[in-house]
Formats: C-alpha cells, structure tokens, sequence
C-alpha cells in the first residue's frame, strides 16, 4: 500500500473509530505521543481524551489548558516556579475558566512559592476539587490549611512534611473537609494528639491515614481506634507509642486491613498480637524494626492470621517456633519480609516454604546463614515466585541459581547483590528465567561477559541490570545485552573498569535506556558519551561522576542529544565553563544536578551556568566553599524558584 492509499483511508475513520482505536493504546507514554504526532486528526483525538497533564513551564500552561479541554487533574510538582500570582494570572482572577470547573486532582507537592493566597483562588476556582496534594512545601502551616478546609468535597489530602501546620490547621481541615477518605500527615512535627482526637471525631468517613514520625502518644491511637471506617493506617517510627496505644487500636478500626508499625522501638512481639486479635480482615501487616525478637503465640496465629497475605518484620530476632506458626496459620501468604533478621536458617525457611506455597515475593536481604538447601526449598515449593532477594546472602553457590532456573519459572526480580558464590555458571543456569525484568548483580566479582551473555540470549524481558563494581564485565557484555535485551531501561555500569568507548557504542543501540550509571569508568572519552547520548535519547537520568577523561566535546554532544534528561551527576569530571553552560542551558528539562568538584569550572562558570537553569532546575548540589564565592544574588534567585541547593 503506497502512502497516497494509506493517506485517503485515514479519512474513512471518524473521530468515534479514532476514540476506540486511542483506548486500546499502552499505558506508556510514548505510543501516545507517537499517535498525537502522526497528523492533525489523530493530535485533535488525543487532546479530547487527555485528563491529566504535568506541567514543567508555567508560562505554557494557559495554552495547554485550552488545548485540552477534558483535563480534571493537573500536577505542578515538576514546576517549581508556579506560585500565587501564576494561579491568580490562570484564574482570570476570579473570572472562572472552564477547566477549573471541571478540575478534581492538584498536585502542588514542593510548590514553594505557594501560599494562603493561590490555595484560596485554587479551592473557590474548583467547587468538585476531591484530591490536594501539598507534601513537601515545608513552609505551608495553619494559614495554608485553612485554605484548604474550604473544599468541601475533598476525600484525599496529603500534607507530608508540612512543617508549619498545627492542630489548629488541622481542626479547621476536619471541620471543613468531612468527606475525607485519605490523610497522610507524615512529618507534621507540630501536630499532637489533641489534632488526631477531633480529626477522629469530625472525618467519620476517614479510610486511609497516616500519622509516621509524629510525636504522638498512645492517646492518639486510642481516637484513631474509633475511627470505625478506618481501612489502613501507617504509623511509622512512632517512638512515643508502645503496647499499651496498640491495644486501644486492637479493640477498634473493625475495618483495619493494613497496618504499617514499622520502626516503632517500644513496641513487643506480644504487641503484635493485640492489633490482630479481632481483626480477621487484616491482609497486610508491617513491622519491621520494632522488636528484638519476635515470638507469635499459636492461639493468635489459628484464629486471626489467616487472611493475612504481606507480613514484614525485616531487622527482628526470629524464633524457631515463629516459622512453623507463620506456615501453618497464614496459608495465603503472598509476601514476607525477612531483611536483616537474626535467627533465619535453612530449617526455618524450609518449615515457612512448605506451607507457605504461594508467596510470590520473600526478601532474605542480609540473611547470611542461609545455603543451597533454603534455597532449593523455596524454588521447590514457591513455584508462583515473582520476587527474591539475597543480598549478602555468601553462603550460595550456582547450586541455588541452578534451582532457580529449573523451578522457578515465572520469577521477575531477582536481587543477588554483594552473593560472592555467583559465577558465570550460575548465571546459565539462572537465564532459563526468561521473564526476568530486574536482575541486580552488584559486587559479584566472579561473573564476566561470557555470564551476561547469557541473561542477554534468554533474558530478553529485563528492563533493569545492577552490574556496580562487576570487575569481569567488559565491552564484550554490553554488545550482548545491545542485542538481546532491546528492553533495558535502567543499567548500573559504575566502576566497571574493563569497559571501553567501544562498550558505550553497542550501548548507543538500546533506544529505551534512560537510566545510566557509570561512575568511575576512566576508559571512557568524548568518543563514548557522544555515542550514547546520540543513540538513547530516552536517557532521563546519567551519572558520569570521576569520568575524568571526557571533555568539553562530550558534554556538547551531551547538550545537543539528551534533551530528556532530567537528573544529571557531573561531581569529579573535566568539564569546563562553556561546556557547563551547554549542559545546564540546553537540557531544558533538567530537574537535579550534582556539580561537585568541578576543577576546571571558575566561579563565574558556575555564575552563568546557573543563571541558564534556574527556571527549571528544583535541586542543585554544589561544594561548600562556592557558597562564599557566588554572588547573594544567584543565591537567591535560585531559592526564588523554589531550588533547592545542598552543600557538600
């Protein structure tokens, strides 16, 4: 079909025809702008169906908002810029638009340059407004929240580190707001348990709600425990409560699914079995790094763990019991954690295998007693295995990758970090997994490019490789996953020493990677990076800290190709002011830069620089003793723009 046929068939379709075939596009991004970009038609449909846009320059937004007349959701947390005169500005002040009638999700998170004033414009705008997120703007208080409580219709709200906002605030919210199904109010130092009681009272509807790192006592958990709706809770690192406030809890919240106690030091095990008594319902339990040691009572496990699917207790002492209990009481097990335990061995995780048949997800992270034996038991009776994690496991051998490969068929994560028993060999056997998406293999010293050929040749699914400090891995590796795996999204290369320029062209050739580590590599040259950045223009985040042997040409190849990153780390390079000014002025999406170490970039480079990206740029690393050198003015001007500098 010559393209003068396929041209005069696109007009057979109308827009209805257009509609269905836009719905049965993949969630990713790209098939979609691929299909705006085909013709006017086809750009005209994906603007009529289009609800939600994330917005990274603020003086583009009243163009985009009348582009697209279907949006209900809008997110400013990649504009950092965006602040009360900008919303005054987009609505018309007081002249309300269209969109805002239509607008029920704003995401405002690390808006700095907001305050009462275009919250206040924000809520009256948008009478169905349902879901706020303002976390991270740590100068937002009881002002801002009282904004806020006047959407009426709220049902989600987040306020995560919000530094400013007191009980006071939050009264206001819980009268305001009594719809509101989820609250997280992680960080809110300054909220006490006399704001948890009236939230309790008020927000009767309340499903959802967090209340980590608040300095609350068990009096707050004894309201919480009348919220009757209350489906999950998360009260991470809660250091003021201990057994006493989870056994109000366990007396109430009927409804309670998950449970997130994680980090709580003052609690027992026996704490445990007060929240699980009664609540037969409870899927999900966390509580990782709150015990010494953990023993369950069989009397709790046969009548209330049974419904239970995750249980995470990374960091506890395990008793021997403990494994036989969780095995033959929580048969619908689907995810454990056991990262850091002590008491972890061949025999306990046998006894947890043998009845927990379906787990699909078992973090041994640091479990260093374990051996092939735990291993092959897992693999045998776990055959619906999705996710393992093993690092620091040092007692495996290829035995365990052997039993892997031969059972253990639909596993997608696997994370062998720092496992010195990983050879070549293992990982032949390991590529019979072929639907492996993220293999992580850092610090595995015996493994060479003959292993990663073969996860390359079978393993063609794997979107994310950890190969950091692989000292056997060369050029030869890369030019196997170039060709096998087309998938790879994110690659981990640093301090890989055997790969060459050579190695960074075969990398030019996977089109999707668009996140690269490879720290350390002074093999590499302009040669290499260019070919990289001219080949992955997906690449959204690049590491090249103490690649010392690019130069200015590198970055300006840099500066012409990559025009999708958006986290860059250039500590420790050769790079030098016009090439700096390059990077930072043409990357006009870059978000994150770490520019330590710079030698060769004067005070007036990073000047200029700076000035290139400050409208975009939400975080910049930079060395301690530049801070008395710059000028007061960029100082401030990049705090304006709501950028946030760290000194090292």
């Amino acid at each position: 079909m010559d393209i003068s046929t396929a041209g005069g068939l696109l007009f057979l379709l109308n827009e209805d025809l257009l509609t269905r075939i836009y719905s049965f596009l993949s969630g990713d991004s790209s098939d979609k702008k691929s299909f705006r970009a085909t013709c006017k038609t086809f750009y005209r449909v994906d603007s009529l169906q289009r609800t939600h846009l994330r917005i990274l320059r603020p003086e583009f937004l009243p163009q985009l908002l009348s582009k697209f007349p279907c949006l209900n959701s809008l997110d400013f947390s990649g504009c950092p810029r965006i602040d009360d005169g900008a919303l005054a500005v987009l609505l018309r002040n007081g002249s309300v638009p269209f969109w805002a009638t239509k607008l029920r999700r704003a995401v405002l998170s690390r808006s700095c340059g907001l305050g009462y004033y275009g919250l206040d414009i924000l809520v009256k705008s948008c009478p169905v407004l349902e879901i706020i997120d303002v976390s991270y703007c740590c100068t937002f208080g009881d002002l801002e929240a009282s904004a806020i409580s006047c959407a009426a219709n709220l049902r989600d709200l987040r306020l995560d580190k919000c530094l400013g906002v007191t009980d006071v605030g939050l009264a206001k919210i819980a009268v305001g707001c009594g719809r509101l199904e989820k609250l997280s109010l992680k960080w809110c130092l300054e909220i006490t348990d006399i704001g948890i009681d009236l939230l309790s009272k008020k927000c009767s509807n309340l499903k959802q709600l967090d209340v980590s790192y608040l300095k609350v006592t068990n009096e707050a958990l004894r309201s919480i425990s009348r919220i009757s709706k209350l489906e999950v809770l998360a009260m991470m690192r809660c250091g003021m409560v201990d057994d006493v406030g989870l056994r109000y809890l366990g007396k109430g919240c009927p409804l309670l699914q998950v449970l997130d106690i994680s980090r709580c030091d003052k609690l027992s095990s026996t704490s445990i079995v007060s929240v699980i008594k009664g609540h037969n319902g409870l899927i999900e339990l966390h509580a990782s790094y709150c015990f010494f040691e953990l023993h369950l009572t069989p009397y709790c496990l046969s009548l209330e763990l049974k419904n239970i699917k995750t249980l995470t207790l990374d960091g506890a002492r395990i008793a021997h019991s403990s494994f036989q209990l969780i095995s033959t009481s929580c048969k619908f097990l689907v995810e454990i954690g056991l990262g850091k335990c002590k008491g972890v061995t061949d025999n306990g995780i046998l006894q947890l295998v043998s009845g927990c048949i379906n787990l699909k997800m078992l973090n041994l992270t640091c479990c260093g007693d374990i051996t092939d034996m735990a291993i092959t038991g897992i693999a045998e009776s776990c055959q619906n295995l999705v996710c393992l994690k093993l690092e620091c496991c040092n007692l495996l051998t290829e035995k365990s990758l052997y039993s892997l490969g031969s059972f253990s068929y639909l596993l997608e994560e696997l994370d062998l970090t720092d496992c010195s028993g990983v050879t070549d060999l293992g990982l032949g056997y390991l590529s019979r997994c072929s639907k492996l998406v993220c293999l992580k293999l850092g610090l595995c010293t015996n493994i060479s490019d003959k292993g990663i050929s073969y996860i390359a040749s079978c393993c063609t699914k794997t979107c994310e490789l950890d190969l950091y400090r692989c000292s056997g891995v060369g050029d030869d590796a890369l030019a196997s996953l170039s060709v096998g795996c087309k998938k790879l999204k994110k690659l981990n290369l640093s301090y890989c020493n055997k790969i060459t320029d050579r190695g960074m062209k075969f990398l030019g050739h996977i089109e999707v990677l668009s996140d690269l580590e490879i720290r350390g590599l002074l093999n590499i040259t302009s040669e290499g990076l260019t070919a990289v950045a001219a080949g992955c223009k997906r690449l959204a985040e690049l590491d090249i800290k103490h690649c010392e042997n690019i130069d200015d040409s590198g970055f300006w190849a840099l500066a012409h190709y990559s025009r999708n990153l958006r986290q860059i780390n250039l500590s420790n390079c050769a790079i030098r002011d016009v090439g700096l000014c390059m990077v930072m002025g043409n990357l006009t999406r870059l978000q994150d830069a770490k520019l330590v170490n710079l030698i060769n970039v004067t005070v007036n480079g990073f000047e200029l620089a700076l000035r290139a990206c400050c409208v975009r740029l939400k975080k910049v690393k930079l060395l301690t003793s530049l801070r008395f050198h710059l000028s007061q003015e960029i100082v401030e001007m990049l705090a304006a723009r709501g950028c946030r500098v760290r000194w090292d």
